[in-house]
């Protein structure tokens, strides 16, 4: 049986590939997508891969893994740092959630180093590029089968 996995992305990451790629590295968001439903086949999952740059949109989408008890892999992108309504939504989850950051937060500016979604996380991924979301689904398949 499959199971279905939200894996969300917030601001600018849809630009991934053209968006500072000494940064956040070469691959396109298309090629994120591919990345993450290839993986997410082989550990047994149906990897729902969204991006937005609307905070309430984010929102909704956790009420609905919360809702659903769905999984969630999640790069909140800029509102990582200052969007309390998103730690809320992310707080209601009902299945493990994980934070995912293509870069290593704590080795940029100092705003970045504060997470609000963190604190109500199941884990977090940080550093490893695109492998962080690899890293991530790879994560989520041992929380889901202990």
């Amino acid at each position: 049986m499959t199971r279905r996995v939200l894996v969300l992305n917030g601001p600018n990451l849809g630009r991934l590939g053209s968006r500072e790629p000494d940064v956040y590295g070469s691959t396109s968001y298309a090629g994120l997508v591919e990345a993450c439903r290839t993986l997410g086949k082989e550990l047994g999952f149906d990897a729902d891969v969204r991006e937005t740059n609307d905070e309430g949109e984010l929102i909704r989408w956790l009420h609905e893994a919360a809702d659903g008890s769905i999984p969630v892999v999640i790069n909140p992108g800029a509102f990582t740092h200052y969007s309390y309504g998103m730690r809320d939504a992310a707080a209601q989850r009902t299945a493990p959630l994980i934070e995912v950051h293509i870069s290593n937060p704590y080795a940029r500016e100092e705003f970045r180093h504060t997470s609000v979604i963190a604190p109500v996380a199941t884990g977090t991924v940080a550093g490893f590029g695109i492998g962080s979301y690899r890293l991530a689904l790879r994560a989520l398949a041992d929380e889901l089968t202990d």
